[in-house]
């Protein structure tokens, strides 16, 4: 191949790639950048700002709700994470079995991951509502566990495990597909061998299928942590009293006392935490 021609698939190649990099500049390589520019400012809301250097995040570090979020957050990626990937886990194994009305119940199973967020957040709002929602009827009109109905999601603790439990059920499919395409894979002589060597139920699932599924439980856990240390809308909508950093972040920097240099400072601190992270996904996981 000719050095000319080479020269010009080179050309065309740039030419066919501009767009989408101009477009990932445009919508994220700026923002990141005029982000981290703006949390060493003191910027008001008539859109002056006067240098303040490392003022923002010295301002951070001194702010018990910066630490009250981040003690938010590690609750709830440790619920949602452990929850989705063991649910995930649970239902691909039961779906890999053959049973009557399989296909249906393996659509059915997607319907949460698919579902508009605001239109289950309203649902999930009215069941546990305080006065007509069915938990409190259930608890305590039928089964008469307690006298007193309690308002869950607007109490901040007890909200953030409804918040889990939202979670879970709404994001527990995408996991679920992961390991039951793995599953799918996983040839069934290495079953029957274990079986052969004696291995109850709970052996061949110890020593075949979680070591067939290691890399995709990898790949899951780091994804879903990934995910939701930026997960803003499903706990702003269903409860806005529960401050992960997301929420705190929005609440520094649009509502209250609005302190954009400090929201920047957050997300610039967030940002490094996910470069992390996905550097250890990359670099552990996919061993690029």
């Amino acid at each position: 191949m000719s050095s000319v021609l080479i020269k010009n698939e080179s050309r065309l190649g740039l030419k066919l790639v501009a767009p989408a990099v101009g477009i990932i500049g445009l919508l994220v390589i700026y923002p990141i950048l005029f982000n981290i520019y703006l949390s060493f400012f003191d910027v008001q809301l008539n859109g002056t700002k006067t240098f303040v250097g490392m003022e923002n995040y010295t301002d951070l570090l001194g702010n018990p709700r910066y630490y009250h979020s981040i003690g938010v957050s590690v609750i709830y990626l440790i619920g949602t994470v452990v929850g989705t990937t063991v649910l995930g886990l649970a239902a691909a194994i039961l779906m890999n079995q053959e049973f009557r009305f399989r296909n249906l119940a393996r659509g059915l199973i997607l319907l949460p991951y698919f579902a508009p967020v605001i239109s289950v957040v309203f649902g999930w709002q009215f069941i546990f509502d305080p006065v007509n929602g069915i938990y409190n009827h259930v608890v305590v009109d039928v089964l008469h566990l307690t006298d007193s109905r309690e308002n869950l999601i607007g109490n901040p603790d007890s909200a953030l495990f409804v918040v889990i439990l939202f979670d879970i059920w709404k994001h527990f499919p995408i996991a679920y597909l992961l390991f039951l395409a793995k599953l799918q894979s996983v040839p069934k002589d290495l079953y029957e061998a274990a079986a052969i060597d004696g291995q109850n139920a709970w052996g061949r699932f110890w020593h075949v299928t979680l070591p067939e599924l290691r890399f995709v439980i990898a790949t899951v856990v780091l994804l879903r942590i990934i995910w939701n240390l930026n997960r803003f809308e499903d706990v702003y909508l269903l409860a806005p009293n529960v401050e992960t950093l997301p929420i705190f972040t929005y609440y520094q920097a649009f509502a209250g006392i609005v302190d954009q240099g400090v929201a920047a400072a957050i997300s610039v601190i967030q940002l490094l935490v996910l470069v992390g992270l996905i550097w250890l996904y990359v670099r552990k996981v996919l061993k690029w």
